[in-house]
């Protein structure tokens, strides 16, 4: 693997990564949100990763976001016979977004993108030293 390789594979992350936090700084900007465009409380999202490999060898070229799946579980019922949108038992459906979860999750895609950031200047660190090497 070239220099210029793993340079892309970083890269790749540093995008991958950067979808993640519009994510999750989209669940938490919904997290109140009761009523959406499609019905009901706004669902939370999660990205989905999945590996690139080169078309020629199979090589492992990075990753990429294969799409944002919303989460499956159900939205969270909370007694409030005030709101406009409670039902005639007084429940409101709301967002299925945990912030603490969000906050965790927040966390973990900074952290990796910070060790992708530092795998590019590790990777150009690198090649400025071995220009340095074959110019002595």
């Amino acid at each position: 693997m070239g220099n210029f390789s793993s340079i892309d594979i970083s890269a790749s992350g540093l995008f991958a990564q950067r979808q993640r936090l519009d994510v999750i700084a989209n669940n938490i900007a919904n997290a109140g949100t009761t009523r959406t465009p499609e019905g009901g409380p706004y669902r939370r999202k999660e990205v989905l990763f999945k590996t690139h490999l080169t078309e020629q060898e199979g090589e492992l070229a990075g990753v990429e976001v294969a799409g944002v799946a919303e989460d499956g579980n159900p939205p969270n019922m909370v007694y409030d016979p005030g709101h406009p949108d409670a039902g005639p038992d007084g429940m409101v459906a709301m967002p299925n977004v945990n912030p603490v979860q969000e906050m965790v999750d927040m966390i973990s895609a900074t952290r990796a993108y910070e060790a992708n950031v530092q795998a590019i200047n590790s990777a150009r660190s690198m090649g400025s030293k071995a220009l340095e090497i074959g110019r002595g």
